[in-house]
């Protein structure tokens, strides 16, 4: 993959100011950003960087949607990443709705509003469960000189994409956000149905 490294700005956020660095996929045209604090390469010895790479999510970043865990674990990446003063945030744009884009997600939240859940509805639109890459995330994270990285993630895939296209992922961190009555059933087949780490211990 070809990805173009547009520009980079400032961004200060309730979190802390943050490095915007804007990117453009030279094939496709699809933008992404990174958001980065403190230096990524670092030292000799230094630990890794903390780094999330997530999905766009208009409805729940900009409406505020109960429906999804987005934006409480958009939110408190940007907080650890402020307290430990030194990581990046992979911003991926096309992924809303696992990659099936924002008109066909709010098709599947109808076949939930049906009693599906949320693997159910993609499979009863014939739409694939999750259609996300990660080649370009790797790409950003090698433009700004990161290899090696700990993932704040609680999905598996994430891990395996991202070493498939040559990021070291040398440590995961949890990403758990607190369960309320509209997510509780989707968080639950993230957990049972997708493999995705700890959020079973949400239930518990």
């Amino acid at each position: 993959m070809k990805l173009d490294h547009i520009v980079s700005t400032r961004l200060p956020t309730p979190f802390g100011e943050f490095a915007i660095h804007g990117f453009r996929e030279s094939d496709s045209g699809q933008e992404h950003v990174v958001l980065s604090m403190g230096d990524l390469v670092g030292q000799p010895g230094d630990e890794p960087p903390l780094v999330r790479v997530h999905s766009e999510c208009m409805t729940g970043e900009v409406f505020g949607s109960l429906r999804c865990d987005c934006r409480p674990q958009l939110e408190s990446a940007m907080k650890r990443i402020a307290a430990v003063g030194r990581g990046a945030i992979v911003y991926m744009r096309g992924h809303e709705g696992r990659g099936i884009g924002l008109v066909q997600k709010l098709r599947a939240y109808a076949e939930q509003d049906a009693g599906a859940d949320t693997i159910e509805a993609n499979a009863a639109l014939g739409l694939p469960i999750d259609a996300r890459r990660y080649d370009a995330a790797a790409c950003m994270l090698r433009a700004l000189g990161v290899q090696r990285i700990r993932l704040l993630t609680n999905n598996p895939l994430k891990m395996a994409a991202l070493a498939e296209f040559g990021i070291e992922v040398v440590e995961r961190e949890a990403s758990l956000t607190r369960p309320g009555p509209e997510n509780e059933k989707y968080l639950r087949t993230k957990a049972e149905s997708m493999g995705h780490h700890d959020l079973g211990h949400l239930f518990e």
